[in-house]
């Protein structure tokens, strides 16, 4: 629907691509390249800085400030896509029906199409005294990692983890290998709980301790308050206390849906839903990314976003492409052991193990038989292509 005569602030877009990360500007590269040439504008919270996410949970080894991991600002950016690139700019509201956008400056854009890439936000999975927030942090893109860069920077070197996660784990191995003292607290027996069965979790969690890491597995935090010596001190469930001087929250992300729920497009807290064409309910309104549940699996790694860019790219070029992400292994960046998982695609009836020491390979069965993920530690991550080989695509 067109904008009325009197609104004159009203722009109309080709395409309007909400967010900055990967996703968002990996799609609008992609239909430059396959020559697509309408018009596109990228709407970005942030500073919409071009740079690659998996790289923040690496820079603090390398001691990389935050602008040695941008690839090019927005107006660069804007460039090099022929494209507008709004930063710091947040989307308030969005009208399906009549295919609109509000911005918070007061301004509306209407779209022929509008692709939703706006990612996962971390969950909050603890009470934080308010005058103590200032003290946790939460790194999930760049203006984030800037701030607990700087923090880091002021204080002491201890850091507590909470959340043993994929990006708990990534972080704690990268601050200890900044030279950070790490305490890494998670209610998880062992480290990767979702991708590693317990022994191979028992072999990580080995690792990181050998390494320098204090584990407080299997504990949550009871209680925060500020130290004589104005560090935090962390009262865990089990009545003993941890001094830390930040602490970095990891507990998990949650697709960033609010929007498109609110605009009446089918949205929960899996994400927003869209078929094998990554198309929302209404005919013009994608998503893409974190955020996008395709055909029931949200699957936030690298792989399955870059074959979702693909096949978006060329469903938006008029050749429908419904996508297959394949058989797509974890990488997870943790140096004290390497691991690498495919979780399964179907029940896991048992575990086949296989190795010894921290060379493990975790074969997952169903009541079949047959192979349908499946975990490797150490020198066994060698074995990631064979093993992708054999074992089915989760959307094939």
């Amino acid at each position: 629907m067109a904008p009325s005569s009197d609104d004159r602030r009203a722009i109309t877009v080709d395409m309007i691509i909400v967010g900055t990360g990967m996703a968002g500007i990996g799609l609008a590269r992609a239909l430059r390249r396959q020559g697509d040439t309408r018009s596109i504008t990228l709407v970005s919270a942030d500073s919409a800085d071009d740079y690659t996410k998996p790289l923040l949970s690496t820079g603090f080894a390398k001691r990389l400030a935050p602008e040695a991991l941008v690839r090019q600002d927005a107006t660069a950016l804007a460039e090099e896509l022929d494209a507008t690139v709004l930063a710091n700019t947040r989307v308030v509201a969005l009208d399906a029906e009549q295919q609109r956008i509000d911005l918070d400056d007061g301004s509306t854009l209407y779209f022929k199409d509008l692709v939703l890439a706006t990612g996962a936000a971390p969950r909050r999975a603890m009470s934080i005294p308010e005058p103590l927030a200032e003290r946790f942090f939460s790194v999930n893109d760049l203006d984030d990692y800037r701030r607990f860069r700087a923090a880091l920077a002021k204080a002491s070197t201890r850091v507590a983890v909470i959340g043993a996660g994929l990006v708990g784990c990534e972080f704690a191995d990268d601050l200890r290998a900044g030279g950070h003292a790490v305490t890494l607290i998670a209610p998880e027996s062992t480290p990767l709980p979702r991708l590693l069965p317990a022994p191979l979790g028992e072999a990580l969690g080995s690792a990181f301790a050998t390494g320098g890491i204090t584990l407080a597995l299997g504990r949550r935090v009871d209680a925060i308050q500020r130290d004589d010596h104005d560090a935090l001190a962390l009262t865990l469930d089990d009545g003993e206390s941890r001094t830390v001087d930040v602490v970095l929250l990891a507990t998990g992300l949650a697709p960033r849906f609010e929007l498109a729920q609110a605009a009446g497009l089918s949205a929960n807290d899996s994400g927003i839903h869209v078929d094998r064409t990554l198309r929302t309910s209404h005919p013009h309104i994608y998503a893409l990314g974190d955020v996008a549940c395709i055909d029931g699996v949200n699957a936030m790694y690298v792989q399955p976003l870059q074959a979702s860019i693909k096949a978006l790219a060329a469903t938006l070029g008029d050749q429908p492409t419904p996508v297959s992400l394949g058989a797509w292994p974890v990488v997870v960046k943790t140096p004290l052991l390497p691991v690498v998982a495919y979780p399964p695609v179907a029940p896991v009836t048992q575990w086949r193990l296989e190795g010894e020491g921290d060379a493990l390979c975790a074969l997952g069965e169903d009541k079949d038989g047959r192979l349908v993920g499946f975990a490797l530690t150490g020198a066994c991550v060698r074995r990631k292509v064979e093993l992708s080989r054999a074992v089915p695509a989760l959307l094939g």
